[in-house]
């Protein structure tokens, strides 16, 4: 009897245990995207894109694309393969939004910029969305025809699969960079920052716990920080408008 109480006990504890790690890898997968639901919805709301740094799309579009490509070089779980390909899909929504707003507000229509003008100073600002994907599709292929050259290169793939992370990693500075130039965060949706640090504690303890490529578990933390630093502005900027509104109601 006890034997067989035994084996239903661990035969309860595995399914348990393949129960949690399925739920782990559905959060891996779609839990990206979530924390930019509420931005998305912010920006159709309001008709504007104020507050809202389109290179944080950049980043992640970038940092996703290259991570597609080290799969392909030195495989990881499928998973975070899905992760990046779910990624950059929501991203292009993201950037199809902002371009279709930033149209709308333009009182006075200049000249179109797009991809093929090659001009610096207009990089990651078109005023097209084709142009953004055709810039995607261009870093792409040359990293793709890259890559399969140098397969056996190890320091090169290991490098790829370092960029990738620290390109994601890096992906709030942007924001942290827009918020501090206009000492505010108004226009930036909060929750989706409060979903980026959440989500990025938990994708840092998963690499950590599925033995995931170093560089993702470091830069995971790197991630975390940088989440960290934009909730401390959230903290130190919300505050006097805050303050200005209890005045304004106290008049």
């Amino acid at each position: 009897m006890d034997t067989e109480e035994e084996e239903a006990r661990s035969s309860l504890e595995i399914n348990f245990s393949n129960l949690f790690l399925w739920g782990c890898m559905i959060a891996i997968v779609f839990g990206g995207v979530f924390p930019y639901i509420p931005q998305f919805q912010k920006i159709k709301k309001t008709q504007s894109t104020e507050g809202f740094s389109l290179y944080v799309c950049l980043a992640l579009i970038v940092a996703n694309t290259l991570r597609i490509i080290f799969w392909f070089a030195k495989s990881y779980e499928f998973p975070l393969l899905l992760q990046s390909i779910i990624m950059n899909f929501a991203m292009f929504v993201m950037v199809h939004l902002c371009v279709k707003v930033q149209e709308k507000s333009m009182v006075i229509k200049g000249k179109e910029r797009v991809f093929t003008d090659f001009d610096w100073k207009y990089f990651w600002a078109w005023s097209d969305f084709q142009s953004y994907v055709d810039c995607v599709l261009v870093l792409a292929i040359i990293v793709g025809m890259l890559t399969y050259f140098m397969l056996d290169i190890s320091i090169y793939v290991e490098g790829l699969g370092f960029l990738a992370v620290l390109t994601e990693a890096m992906l709030g500075v942007p924001q942290l960079y827009r918020n501090f130039i206009s000492k505010s965060t108004k226009g930036m949706s909060v929750k989706m920052v409060l979903m980026w640090t959440m989500g990025d504690i938990f994708k840092t303890f998963y690499f950590l716990e599925r033995n995931s490529p170093r560089q993702f578990a470091v830069c995971g933390a790197l991630q975390v920080w940088v989440d960290f630093c934009i909730l401390i502005q959230v903290v130190t900027y919300g505050t006097p408008h805050r303050r200005g509104r209890k005045v304004q109601a106290s008049l």
